[in-house]
């Protein structure tokens, strides 16, 4: 956004300001002269100065010397018969050529314009620069637009680590900037296998997220290859594990038991592998001997320890 710059007001002609800075110095010796000798007691000095400068001129054009002025204050809107100052298209007396706002003479110094009047620097940034959203300070120079706000350079950084951003730019939320690696941190969802956060391929389960390499049976790390799972306390897991933690699994054959279960000496069995470590023959719940965490029939059990 472009900042305004200041002005300087125009020169005077050097002759011009010569004769005229005669006249005014004239006129200045002349009033100190009466003020010493008491002579215009109870007159106004501005209308006895205006006096002394018409019989100045009247006698100076007696003499053949033209003392015309050099035109109206557009302050005072009177005749400017010393040092001229041209602004704003116009012409004032150097002490009348002010700040709007403050009063401080600006015939020394660059000044603002703003609606055809004349500002110090202070006073037009404070009134009309924009503003910084960061310290609410007015922008003098360049002025940086994000957010439908304004900001100092300096000023625009992420709300979360304060370093400048850099090419990759910013992400936005709640109408303050962020960098990247912050913005993921804080608002992205996060994986319920790694915690970290995820930005493009995943799935959803379990009322979470998953980067897909993430969501794997929380026991032996294996995918999902059949697309099903087994959930135990809001974790994912293969069938078999899952069937080991809820102790499911048949002392036999060490597969999942799935069905119809028998539970004997705190072990489960498929029916079909509840048998006589001996003979093989099945066994029946109340008709079988335990030996060295091994069931046998009872004729077996008798033929081998009694």
């Amino acid at each position: 956004v472009p900042v305004p710059k200041p002005l300087l007001p125009s020169p005077p002609p050097t002759e011009a300001a010569r004769q005229l800075d005669e006249l005014l110095a004239d006129l200045g010796h002349t009033q100190s002269k009466l003020a010493a000798t008491g002579q215009g007691a109870g007159v106004p000095a501005e209308s006895l100065l205006d006096d002394m400068l018409g019989s100045l001129t009247r006698d100076l054009q007696e003499l053949g010397i033209t003392a015309a002025p050099a035109g109206l204050c557009a302050a005072c809107c009177k005749p400017i018969a010393g040092k001229v100052l041209t602004a704003l298209g116009k012409t004032w007396h150097p002490e009348h050529f002010t700040c709007a706002r403050c009063g401080q003479e600006l015939d020394k110094g660059p000044f603002f314009e703003q609606g055809g009047q004349a500002f110090c620097e202070e006073d037009y940034h404070q009134a009309f620069s924009p503003r910084c959203a960061y310290c609410a300070g007015p922008i003098r120079e360049k002025v940086l637009t994000a957010l439908e706000q304004t900001w100092h350079p300096e000023h625009f950084f992420c709300a979360h680590c304060g370093k400048v951003f850099g090419e990759e730019g910013f992400l936005e939320h709640n109408r303050k900037p962020y960098c990247h690696q912050d913005f993921l941190a804080l608002f992205a969802p996060k994986c319920r296998g790694c915690e970290r956060p995820v930005t493009d391929n995943y799935l959803s389960a379990l009322e979470g997220v998953w980067h897909t390499e993430c969501f794997v049976c929380t026991e032996c790390l294996t995918g999902f290859t059949g697309g099903s799972f087994f959930e135990l306390e809001g974790r994912p897991y293969c069938e078999l594990h899952f069937h080991q933690r809820q102790g499911t699994i048949c002392h036999g054959c060490s597969r999942p038991v799935t069905g119809r279960c028998i539970t004997a000496a705190g072990r489960r069995y498929h029916p079909e592998h509840f048998v006589c470590t001996y003979c093989l023959g099945r066994l029946h719940k109340g008709t079988f001997r335990e030996c060295g965490d091994k069931m046998y029939c009872q004729p077996c059990h008798d033929k081998l320890f009694v």
